[in-house]
């Protein structure tokens, strides 16, 4: 490059500073042919070169966006699923306090259920209780009337005491034959 510029340019003491105007000395001939067939045989393997790198360019970018898109799309994805599960794990939690509650409800009302036909059982064991012991003191108390008349009976009625009720007790009998009559 440094040959180049020294051929346009001369910067000889003696001469001073100038423009070199002498076309066969500066190569212009020369660098205008190499740089004709370059460009001549070069553009299309450059334009070649170029074109691959552009559609490269392109399909990563093509691809990056297709991923960036994917990537977005699954991104809604889960999201909506998330939205989903914790849509259901409120749902599950309110069902799940609630249905705690109705059986702690139920429970407690099969307990009071119980807890009052216990309570019945038990008022009516007591009272069939009471009237069994009522009855076996009426019993014992009837026995006890009955031996004590027996024994008044035994030791103050005699025969005669004894014919003479009998003779009263067909009385009797006689006058409710004669009014039924």
């Amino acid at each position: 490059m440094k040959n180049v510029t020294d051929s346009f340019i001369s910067l000889s003491s003696a001469e001073g500073f100038g423009l070199n105007t002498n076309i066969l000395e500066t190569n212009i001939i020369n660098l205008s042919v190499v740089l004709g067939v370059l460009i001549y045989f070069g553009k299309g393997v450059l334009s070649n070169l170029l074109d691959n790198r552009k559609q490269k360019i392109s399909s990563t970018i093509q691809s990056s966006e297709e991923l960036c898109k994917g990537a977005a799309n699954q991104l809604e994805q889960a999201r909506a699923r998330l939205r989903e599960v914790e849509r259901r794990v409120r749902e599950i939690r309110v069902n799940g306090y609630s249905q705690i509650q109705q059986e702690k409800n139920d429970l407690i009302n099969v307990a009071s259920i119980n807890l009052k036909q216990l309570e019945n059982l038990k008022n009516e064991t007591i009272h069939l209780e009471q009237e069994r012991v009522i009855e076996l003191v009426q019993k014992q108390i009837s026995y006890q009337a009955v031996q004590r008349a027996l024994g008044t009976l035994n030791s103050r009625l005699n025969s005669e005491l004894h014919l003479r009720t009998i003779e009263h007790n067909i009385d009797l009998l006689l006058a409710m034959k004669n009014i039924t009559d």
